[in-house]
C-alpha cells in the first residue's frame, strides 16, 4: 500500500506516476478498521477493479474531534482512540487498499469550504472516478457538505458516488463508538466480534525505568523479576486501559511460531516515582509469562542484556483482569504483579489447548 502524507506529497506523487491520476476513493477516520469498515473497503476494492483504477482511502491525523477539542481548550471532547495511526495503516493494508492519503487535520483543512474540497481535493488532486461514503458522511467547513451535494457534484463532474448503509451484527450497528464502549468496559470478546479479530496494539520496544529487574529480589522463584517490553505512545488517548492477559507477536524470527502469552498494563501507570521516565504518557508494559530460553539466548547475542529494544512487536489484548492500580511500595507492586501473572495463567489454562490460537479469529467474528 502506498502511503501519502499531505496534499503536497500527493501532488508530488502524481507528477511522478502517470497512472496515479485517478482512483476509487472512500473518506473517513477509520478508527479501529472494524467490520463495517472492512465491508466498505471490500466494496471499494471491487469498484476500483471494475474501473481499472487503484483503491484509495483518505483519512485524517489527528482525528478531527482531537483538533477541535484542542482549539477550544476542551480536552474532554477528544474521543478515546481505538488505534494508533501505525495500526490503522496496517489494517488498511491487510484489507487490500492500494493507496492511503493521510491529511493533517488543521486550520486550513477545517476551514476549507465543501465545494472547494470537491474541486481542489477530490477532482483536482485525486481525479476521483468513484467515491464511496458512509450513511452519516459530512465534509467541508462547518460540515456543510453532505451526500446530496457530493452526488450532485459527481453528476456534474463525471464521477460516481455511492453511499453504504450501516453494517450490523446480530441486529447491532457496528461502529467505532460501539468498539470504544466495549473497550472501555473491558468486554474484549465483544471487541473482537466487532473488529473481526482480537484487539491489538503494536509499536517499537523502548527503554523503561528497568523496575522489573529490581523486583527480582522481591519475587522468590522469579530470578528475572518481571522484565517488560515497553511500548510508549505520544498524544494518544486509548479507549482501553488496565491490566490484560495478552499474546505477544513479533519476538520470534519465524512468524509461524505461536505467540508468547503474557500480562500487560496499558495506561499511564500510576507511579511510585514522581520523576518516572514515562512522564505521564501512555505506556503498554508487557511481561511474557514463559520467555523461552532459546529466544532469550538469541536476543542476548544480538541485543545488550537480552532485551528487544527497537524491535516492533504486536500485543493482542485478550482478557481484562482489572483496572490500573497504584501500589504504595515495591513489595506491594511485586505481590500485585505476581497475582496478575497467576490470573493470566489461569485464563490461558481455561482455553482449549489448541483451539484458541487456531480459531479465535474466526469464532469471535460471530460473538457479540
Amino acid at each position: 500500500m502506498n502511503i501519502i502524507r499531505g496534499l503536497a506529497n500527493l501532488q508530488h506523487a502524481l507528477r511522478h506516476d502517470a497512472c496515479a491520476d485517478a482512483c476509487a476513493l472512500t473518506i473517513g477516520n477509520f478508527d479501529g478498521v472494524h467490520r463495517g469498515h472492512q465491508a466498505m473497503l471490500a466494496l471499494l476494492n471491487n469498484e476500483a477493479r471494475h474501473r481499472g483504477v487503484p483503491s484509495c482511502v483518505m483519512t485524517f491525523e489527528p482525528h478531527p474531534r482531537d483538533y477541535f477539542a484542542g482549539r477550544h481548550h476542551k480536552p474532554e471532547l477528544a474521543p478515546a482512540r481505538i488505534a494508533t495511526l501505525r495500526d490503522k495503516l496496517a489494517e488498511l493494508r491487510r484489507c487490500g487498499v492500494d493507496r492511503c492519503v493521510v491529511l493533517p487535520f488543521n486550520e486550513k483543512l477545517a476551514s476549507l469550504p465543501a465545494q472547494a474540497f470537491i474541486d481542489e481535493v477530490l477532482v483536482g488532486a485525486l481525479g476521483v472516478k468513484y467515491v464511496l461514503v458512509g450513511d452519516d458522511f459530512r465534509f467541508g467547513a462547518q460540515r456543510q457538505g453532505d451526500y446530496a451535494m457530493l452526488d450532485a457534484a459527481g453528476m456534474a463532474r463525471g464521477f460516481d458516488v455511492a453511499r453504504m448503509q450501516s453494517y450490523e451484527v446480530h441486529g447491532l450497528r457496528v461502529s467505532s463508538s460501539a468498539v470504544r464502549d466495549a473497550l472501555g468496559a473491558g468486554r474484549m470478546n465483544d471487541v473482537a466480534a466487532l473488529l473481526g479479530r482480537p484487539y491489538s496494539i503494536s509499536g517499537h520496544v523502548v527503554h523503561g525505568r528497568k523496575l522489573g529487574r529490581q523486583l527480582a529480589e522481591s519475587a522468590p522463584g522469579r530470578g528475572d523479576g518481571f522484565r517488560t517490553l515497553n511500548l510508549r505512545f505520544s498524544h494518544w488517548k486509548p479507549a482501553a486501559s488496565g491490566i490484560f492477559a495478552v499474546h505477544v507477536h513479533g519476538l520470534r524470527d519465524d512468524p509461524a511460531e505461536p505467540p508468547l502469552p503474557g500480562v500487560a498494563n496499558l495506561g499511564v501507570r500510576p507511579s511510585l516515582d514522581p520523576d518516572d521516565v514515562n512522564g505521564g504518557r501512555v505506556l503498554l508494559e508487557t511481561h511474557c509469562l514463559d520467555w523461552p530460553q532459546a529466544l532469550r539466548a538469541e536476543l542476548g547475542r544480538h541485543r545488550a542484556d537480552g532485551e528487544a529494544y527497537g524491535k516492533i512487536v504486536r500485543v493482542e489484548l485478550l482478557h481484562k483482569l482489572h483496572d490500573e492500580l497504584k501500589y504504595d511500595s515495591l513489595d506491594a507492586l511485586t505481590t500485585g504483579i505476581a497475582r496478575d501473572c497467576d490470573d493470566a495463567r489461569a485464563f490461558f489454562a481455561s482455553l482449549p489447548s489448541q483451539a484458541y490460537a487456531q480459531t479465535h479469529r474466526q469464532t469471535t467474528r460471530d460473538r457479540i
